[in-house]
């Protein structure tokens, strides 16, 4: 299973939510994200953020949407921030979409330490919304269940 994590600028969140999933996953199921406007390279921030969390980072890039048109997502997680007004990408395709909603850590202003902090934080979301996707009976649901599913799980 293909799950594509997209948002505006394929810098900060997508990057943490798809670095996060492929270290939690199991063979057969692999995440990539993308950028409705990529910015073209991640945020630093975000790179630190995963290697002190002992994630992998190789391989990871901005991109847009294009990068994955040979071989299209089963589902399609946006992850950018409505309640901070800030428009989601749309993909168009037979794909499931959910929306989990994150704020943008690299909005944060402050010192070091509260950036960072933001940072940690939203990993610690991903991480927790990914392990409950990935806890899912996939077998024994319906697509419909599954939407069900994945809408309860941006909610967490």
């Amino acid at each position: 299973m293909r799950v594509l994590f997209i948002c505006t600028a394929n810098s900060c969140r997508s990057i943490l939510s798809e670095a996060m999933f492929n270290h939690l996953a199991p063979e057969g199921f692999a995440a990539i994200s993308a950028g409705s406007f990529p910015k073209g390279q991640v945020h630093p921030r975000s790179l630190s953020t995963l290697e002190q969390a002992g994630i992998s980072i190789e391989g990871l890039s901005s991109k847009g949407n294009d990068a994955f048109s040979d071989n299209p997502p089963d589902i399609v997680i946006t992850v950018c921030d409505k309640a901070a007004g800030e428009a989601c990408p749309v993909y168009f395709g037979p794909t499931l979409k959910a929306h989990w909603g994150l704020e943008d850590p690299s909005d944060v202003v402050g010192d070091e330490a509260k950036a960072q902090s933001a940072f940690h934080a939203t990993l610690a979301q991903i991480e927790q919304r990914c392990r409950a996707f990935l806890a899912l009976p996939f077998g024994e649901l319906t697509r419909d269940e599954l939407q069900r599913e994945l809408d309860r799980i941006g909610n967490i």
